[in-house]
């Protein structure tokens, strides 16, 4: 009797979770450098982070413009306005130095505050609202620059710690490091993070008749496709994969299996059904991993379990069927969501419910999950359900659902819409 889609999903769920937990361990913390473009990009940290140092690490300008004592301009006016000689120029990564009371001191965005200052005006708020004589613009320095407002304390000036302070907490444990991440770990200085270590996957392709692409096809031969949608689709949500192919020949399987020792987990294609020469059903079973259905269309013969080992701990093994739309299918429905929630990325597709561009039907006992496009008038035009159409399914912009218990659905119904164009 087939299982529904919860609850397979469910014991895939429950079978992982102690691989799932034990990368999550900060015992298995790997420690990874912060270089541009490096290991750590995408990984998740395994530890909160604590910034040791403030955040600026001293007290700058906002904006380009005239450090100044806000005492100094405490009288000035529009029509009298405070005439103030110009001190030293500061800019960014110029030591922040003193500033004279009475003066107003040039200062860059970015550029310390002088000791003695406690606002900076804009330069469009002075007059002449420019820089005189600092880099090769006009004017004579010795004119001074003019102010007809006053300067409240504290404008425009960055204090120092102001983003963050020394000791405070700047990335929690199973943040994912993105570009903000990365970039606000290169703020405090920090060369290297500790990260949880990548889900090792080995996924075996089965099947007789597969080639790899580039290899030429004799009669009754295709090319592998699954291989390159599911490495393609672990590697994305943060898993290293390891690739092989297995004839229909049971201990050729296990063979490749015993060659990767260090795999968290195990992925196949094909070899799953109720027919002669189902290698990975007939190499598997006998070891402890159980095959059935699962009340899905595509997908239906399904496997999972933990593989007995010889002197190492049982591997979880998740099998999949051998047509490429069903493996694509069944990766996004029982694993991807696993995997992402342990890379620290958003665990489910934008969901939404939109109306058919036409008629469908689906058998009333499974749940059937169809490519489909959005049209420009917000519908979804639904492409056929066969199992072996990948070409569909890799021009398709969602996946549409329907639920077991339904026979048919009218042009205009609304039906569940799995977005997979992001």
């Amino acid at each position: 009797m087939a299982v529904t889609l919860d609850e397979h999903a469910a014991a895939v769920a429950a079978l992982l979770s102690p691989v799932l937990s034990a990368l999550a361990d900060p015992a298995h913390a790997e420690t990874v450098p912060l270089a541009p473009a490096g290991p750590a990009r995408g990984r998740v940290l395994a530890a909160d982070i604590a910034s040791p140092i403030p955040v600026p690490p001293f007290t700058n300008s906002q904006m380009d413009g005239y450090a100044v004592r806000s005492a100094d301009l405490a009288a000035a006016t529009e029509a009298r306005p405070v005439r103030l000689p110009i001190g030293r120029v500061r800019a960014a990564g110029d030591a922040a130095g003193v500033h004279e009371p009475g003066t107003a001191t040039p200062v860059m965005t970015g550029a310390a505050i002088p000791e003695g200052a406690d606002a900076v005006v804009q330069i469009e708020a002075v007059d002449p609202p420019r820089f005189l004589g600092i880099g090769g613009a006009q004017g004579d320095p010795s004119d001074g620059v003019a102010f007809s407002a006053p300067a409240t304390p504290g404008a425009f000036v960055r204090e120092v710690g102001s983003d963050v302070t020394a000791g405070q907490s700047l990335l929690a444990a199973g943040t994912r490091l993105g570009p903000a991440q990365l970039a606000a770990l290169a703020a405090v200085g920090l060369t290297s993070a500790p990260v949880r270590p990548r889900p090792k996957v080995l996924l075996v392709s089965t099947g007789h008749e597969l080639r790899a692409p580039g290899e030429p096809l004799d009669s009754g031969q295709i090319h592998d496709a699954n291989t390159a949608s599911l490495a393609a689709s672990l590697v994305d949500i943060g898993a290293e994969v390891a690739c092989a192919a297995a004839p229909d020949d049971a201990s050729a399987l296990l063979t490749v299996v015993a060659a990767h020792p260090e795999a968290d987990l195990l992925v196949t294609t094909g070899g799953v059904s109720a027919g002669a020469f189902e290698v990975v059903r007939d190499a598997l079973e006998p070891r402890g991993v159980s095959f059935g259905h699962v009340a899905m269309q595509p997908g239906g013969p399904q496997g999972a379990g933990l593989l007995r080992r010889e002197g190492l701990p049982d591997l979880p093994v998740i099998a999949f069927p051998g047509n490429p739309v069903s493996a694509l299918l069944s990766f996004e429905m029982f694993l991807r969501p696993l995997l992402r929630r342990a890379a620290g990325l958003r665990e489910r597709r934008e969901v939404s419910w939109l109306p058919l561009a036409h008629a469908i039907e689906s058998p009333q006992g499974k749940h059937q999950i169809r490519r489909g496009m959005l049209r420009d008038d917000g519908s979804v035009a639904v492409g056929a359900p066969g199992s072996h159409l990948l070409h569909d399914y890799a021009r398709a912009t969602v996946l549409v659902h329907v639920p077991t218990g339904i026979a048919a659905l009218p042009a205009g119904a609304e039906v569940e819409v799995w977005r997979i164009d992001e």
